[in-house]
This record gives structure tokens, C-alpha cells and sequence, in this order.
């Protein structure tokens, strides 16, 4: 017996049954948040996907009026996604603020960081309120990207000007303006390892 086959004799394939509803999806989005930190929309969206998946079984079940009843069903999960945030299971303010500080602390710069926010379904004025201002936090940001790509202070101290012109291209291209790029690049390696422990105490 193939190996396929085996794996179908211990796990045979569960009937699709009802598409999922308030109560199953509401469930389903506790157990998620227990793991995963979300916004309202990206929760909407996993809520979602659970549906598509019981529409694909459906469908191959044969089962009548799969599109009307998937388009039920994910009315019920986005329904239960705002019910979460009002019940403040899901904080998009909270989960913006968290990620940013992650990002930037990662190298990130603010630009990246509000496309990433924005992705998971930030919208922009909860994402430009979640990173703080100024410059000396979008130098950290730099540094730390230095650090991770071994470049400038943290790179080979006989780098010449080829190096230094690659190294403000990956800056710029990570999303940091020019100023804050050659700050970084022109840093002394102790100074900049000060600034980035000060920047994780902080």
C-alpha cells in the first residue's frame, strides 16, 4: 500500500457539513488570538479563510448553493471580528504600537513600518500614531539595520567609498532618507552600539 494510501486509511477525509457559523467562528477566533496578536481586519481575514475552506470541501462534497451560503458565512465572521474589538479582544492601537516598536527595533524604518502596519490591516491614522517622532528614533532604526546587514559602523573597518555607496543604497531602498543614512553610516562603532542598547532600554 502506497504511503498516500496509508495516510487516507488513518485520517479519513471528515464530511465538509455546515458552513461555520457565529458561534463556531467566534471559537475559532478566541483560539487564534490566544496565539497570534491581530487586528480587527486581519482577524476578518483568517475568519475568512476558514469559510474558503469549508467552500472548497463543500463544492467537492457536491453540495447546493455553496457560493450563497460562503457568503453567509463570511458575513457571520466579519460580524464576529468587530464583535471582538469592541469587546477588546482585538486593540488595532495596541497591535500597531507593539509591532512598530518590534520593526523598528529590528532595523525597520518608519516608512517600511507603515506599509507593514497597513498590510495587516492598520489603518493609516492608528499606524502613524503608533511609531514615535523624530529623528534619533529613525537613526536607531538605521543602526540596527547596519548592525543586522554588517555595514557602516558594524562593517570592515578598511570598507571604502564602493562600500559606502552600496551601503546608502541599501538604506534607501530599506525606506531611509539620506541625511539619516549617512549619520548612521558615518557613526563610530562604539557610539552606535551605545545607541542601539539605549534604543532597546528605552
Amino acid at each position: 500500500m502506497s504511503d498516500a494510501r496509508r495516510r487516507s486509511a488513518r485520517d479519513p477525509v471528515r464530511p465538509a457539513g455546515a458552513p461555520p457559523d457565529e458561534s463556531r467562528l467566534a471559537e475559532a477566533a478566541l483560539a487564534h488570538l490566544a496565539r497570534f496578536a491581530a487586528t480587527e481586519a486581519g482577524l476578518r481575514r483568517v475568519l475568512a479563510r476558514r469559510v474558503e475552506r469549508w467552500a472548497r470541501a463543500a463544492e467537492a462534497e457536491g453540495q447546493e448553493d455553496v457560493a450563497g451560503r460562503a457568503a453567509a458565512a463570511k458575513q457571520a465572521a466579519a460580524a464576529v471580528a468587530r464583535r471582538m474589538a469592541a469587546q477588546g479582544n482585538v486593540d488595532d492601537a495596541a497591535f500597531a504600537g507593539s509591532r512598530a516598536r518590534r520593526l523598528q527595533r529590528a532595523g525597520r524604518s518608519r516608512r517600511a513600518t507603515l506599509a507593514h502596519l497597513r498590510e495587516k490591516g492598520v489603518d493609516a491614522e492608528t499606524a502613524a500614531a503608533a511609531l514615535p517622532e523624530g529623528e534619533e528614533v529613525e537613526l536607531a532604526a538605521a543602526l540596527a539595520f547596519c548592525r543586522r546587514r554588517r555595514i557602516g559602523p558594524f562593517g570592515a573597518a578598511e570598507a571604502g567609498p564602493e562600500a559606502r555607496v552600496k551601503a546608502l543604497g541599501a538604506l534607501a531602498r530599506a525606506g531611509f532618507g539620506r541625511e539619516v543614512a549617512g549619520r548612521a553610516l558615518a557613526m563610530e562603532p562604539d557610539e552606535a552600539e551605545s545607541r542601539l542598547i539605549a534604543a532597546r532600554q528605552g
